[in-house]
């Protein structure tokens, strides 16, 4: 039935995806809802709240405010801020309220410039698409409004986009680029002498920096459009690859994953995860001349036709992953745990393999 979850869990929406790329970039994020949903990014859907300094407010919409379409109250409570806090930009967040009421983003946006003289970004969420919808669309806000215009590429610069909690976990900065620094020396990614982790660790000057960028490598779907924006202004080339060592439990996957000869093997994760797990078993079988095995990605989250392989899926229903678990004839299924709740009769084997957005 569409929509109904009995086991599985509502997955992290679009203005959570959002706000964690925003989050350690010193901007001023604004949840525009009545304190639901921002409640639920800084309590749930966003770890680094508890560790490190962000200024993300809710709205505060009350009723009358929603009904009537208020803005001016948001903008003036936006500007009162913007003079007792120091920031570098204004991010504006939808949820489902300006969603319903047909919040006009653009003309908030001018508004809020006009009384802050602060750079404005929106990204127009309605709570309805989930995490990597939000983030790709603010991804792509933060090169259109700070990426500056270029001479040239510098030699060896490679930018990392995509890099957010949703998809990491509570991997950091530094651990990020010492994981693509090896997977360059190995040679799965382009080589590289300095990284711009975009929005992890990292500041505006990084983002300003992008058209510097000798080659970028997207680490999961949400940087995807961002990456094609920069390759058609900058003609940056892109890889979409996700480093093994950043896997966890990486090793115990393998080894499951080369156990037997001939299986098949499901993978659910992000699907730019899942595909390079999925190479990875492919030159392992390789070089150990064993024969390959029949490895499907398949992903909740957006599955992009250019990434995807013969029998690749996109999951949409919570009976649609009890359906091709109980038909697909898998011998091993690599996902987070909790999907596998709703399947209690699979007979093979299983690996977990955690995604932060799912439990959201």
């Amino acid at each position: 039935m569409k929509g109904l979850r009995l086991f599985i869990p509502p997955f992290a929406p679009d203005q959570s995806g959002a706000a964690g790329v925003f989050c350690e970039l010193g901007g001023l994020t604004v949840i525009v809802d009545a304190g639901g949903c921002a409640g639920n990014i800084c309590g749930f859907d966003e770890p680094r709240w508890f560790s490190s300094r962000s200024a993300i407010f809710s709205a505060g919409l009350r009723d009358m405010d929603a009904i009537l379409g208020r803005d001016d109250k948001l903008v003036a409570k936006i500007a009162d801020v913007s003079r007792k806090i120091e920031s570098n930009f204004v991010a504006i967040i939808g949820t489902p309220v300006p969603a319903v009421i047909g919040t006009d983003y653009q003309a908030l946006k001018r508004m809020i410039g006009k009384k802050t003289g602060l750079p404005v970004m929106a990204a127009a969420c309605d709570g309805t698409r989930l995490y990597d919808d939000g983030a790709g669309e603010a991804f792509l806000e933060l090169f259109r409004t700070f990426a500056e215009d270029s001479q040239g590429p510098q030699k060896g610069l490679t930018g990392l986009i995509g890099a957010a909690p949703m998809d990491l976990g509570r991997i950091g900065r530094q651990e990020l680029i010492r994981a693509c620094t090896g997977a360059s020396r190995q040679g799965q990614f382009p080589a590289a002498e300095e990284y711009l982790a975009y929005g992890l660790g990292g500041d505006l000057d990084e983002i300003r920096r992008a058209g510097q960028a000798e080659h970028n490598i997207v680490l999961s779907p949400s940087g995807l459009a961002a990456a094609r924006y920069l390759k058609d202004r900058f003609g940056t080339p892109f890889t979409a690859a996700y480093p093994m060592e950043l896997i966890p439990e990486r090793e115990k996957i393998l080894q499951e994953a080369l156990r037997r000869e001939n299986e098949r093997i499901l993978i659910v994760h992000q699907q730019i995860l899942a595909c390079s797990l999925r190479d990875e078993i492919s030159r392992r079988r390789e070089r150990a001349g064993a024969e390959s095995a029949r490895v499907t990605a398949a992903s909740w989250f957006m599955m992009d036709p250019a990434c995807m392989q013969e029998g690749d899926l996109q999951l949409q229903e919570e009976d649609d992953w009890t359906e091709l678990v109980r038909e697909g004839g898998y011998d091993l299924i690599i996902a987070d745990p909790l999907f596998m709740r709703a399947v209690p009769d699979y007979g093979g084997r299983f690996v977990p393999l955690t995604h932060f957005a799912v439990s959201g």
